[in-house]
């Protein structure tokens, strides 16, 4: 299985899907085991070199579109892209769920990381994630965007994981003073050194960052969840409305309430 804390390292797939696995609105967090822990077995080979590559599919993507504009096209191979995956997934073809991970492990990794505020919770988590996507794939009945799906079940594992973690001793500081220095690792992101102009841009940057990490776990995770969806991975209202279930009136009422309240709460750490 593929270790997030190396996420440049390839990924293995569980030996077979579960048919008990619960749908991603009911999974409760950490019930996924790793295929290395007792029980579980992994039989993707884990060596460097050609064989490691994607395998091709057998059916080729037909030209872009040269009437789409270029985000329009991109959207569009990647469509076809997963609708190609999630078949070999389906099929139980491990080739696909190492490419299933190296596709998304970034994107849901950066947003466990900025949820929780810890790496190895967000490591950890991750994996659990991709395992769960595995077993419950067949649930999935191509009802919008793949990744929508995807980040669905992200959300709720990790909406679980908070409340597990509500009361107890956990410890961000060390971790968000990490996540200043290297944003980059917390998943695509929109630039915030890029809105502050002038030579001391990566210092003011970096300060920002660390500011509203720290405002985003003092949040509400509802309302964490539609910072880090809108604000933090650019995702369009349309996606964010198939992730959460929210009507659009409803999402950017809250999305507003939540911008309020995380302004206020990283203002006396920029003073």
């Amino acid at each position: 299985m593929v270790t997030l804390r190396d996420r440049r390292s390839s990924a293995r797939a569980p030996a077979r899907p579960s048919p008990d696995v619960a749908d991603e609105g009911s999974s409760p967090s950490r019930l996924a085991p790793s295929p290395d822990e007792p029980g579980t077995s992994a039989s993707a080979e884990s060596s460097p070199g050609a064989r490691d590559e994607p395998e091709a599919d057998a059916t080729a993507a037909p030209p872009a579109d040269a009437s789409l504009s270029p985000e329009a096209q991109a959207r569009a191979l990647a469509e076809r892209r997963d609708r190609r995956l999630v078949r070999r997934l389906k099929q139980g073809d491990e080739r696909a769920f190492r490419e299933l991970v190296l596709t998304y492990q970034d994107r849901v990794f950066g947003l466990l990381y900025r949820m929780l505020g810890d790496r190895q919770e967000a490591e950890d988590l991750a994996q659990d994630v991709f395992i769960t996507v595995y077993r419950a794939i067949a649930s999935y009945r191509g009802e919008g965007r793949f990744y929508t799906w995807l980040y669905r079940v992200a959300s709720n594992t990790c909406k679980n994981r908070i409340k597990y973690l509500k009361g107890r001793r956990f410890h961000r500081r060390a971790e968000l003073d990490d996540a200043a220095h290297h944003p980059d690792e917390a998943g695509p992101a929109i630039s915030l050194q890029s809105r502050v102009p002038g030579p001391e841009a990566v210092v003011e940057g970096n300060r920002l960052e660390l500011a509203i990490q720290r405002g985003l776990t003092q949040l509400d995770p509802d309302h964490r969840l539609l910072i880090v969806l809108r604000d933090v991975q650019g995702l369009a209202y349309q996606d964010i409305m198939k992730i959460t279930g929210l009507a659009e009136g409803t999402l950017k009422s809250r999305l507003h309430r939540a911008r309020v309240s995380l302004r206020a709460k990283i203002q006396p750490l920029l003073d």
